[in-house]
């Protein structure tokens, strides 16, 4: 199994219309995602963000904060899975709750780069 990171993006205001009881289903079904995931054996971890933080650029010396959100589409939390390939990884990222309940969401699948090919480091694994 190889490891790969969901990278879920939505509009930041996406679920701001939600009733108290629309966001509880939404969480619910999160909840049975996940469930579902670390049944299987394909759960790392995973986290929800919390809708604030800074965006940093430039070099050294030459700093530059700006809001995180400056566009419309913010990420809005990750999975970090196990899948046996890419194609299994996106199977999976197409269960994700965000999209039976928006239509905004996108989710971006990459795997994760273990191991420097050139060098042989390898990458800190706290599992």
């Amino acid at each position: 199994m190889k490891e790969f990171m969901l990278l879920i993006r939505n509009e930041a205001d996406s679920k701001t219309d939600f009733s108290a009881e629309k966001d509880k289903e939404f969480l619910n079904a999160c909840k049975v995602y996940i469930e579902a995931l670390q049944k299987d054996g394909k759960m790392i971890s995973a986290q929800p963000l919390i809708r604030e933080g800074k965006m940093i650029s430039g070099a050294t010396g030459a700093w530059k904060e700006a809001a995180y959100a400056e566009g419309k589409e913010v990420i809005v939390g990750y999975y970090h899975i196990l899948a046996n390939d890419l194609d299994d990884a996106v199977e999976i990222a197409k269960g994700n709750p965000e999209f039976a309940y928006t239509t905004t969401a996108r989710v971006e699948v990459r795997p994760v780069k273990m191991k420097e090919v050139s060098t042989g480091f390898v990458y800190p694994d706290k599992k």
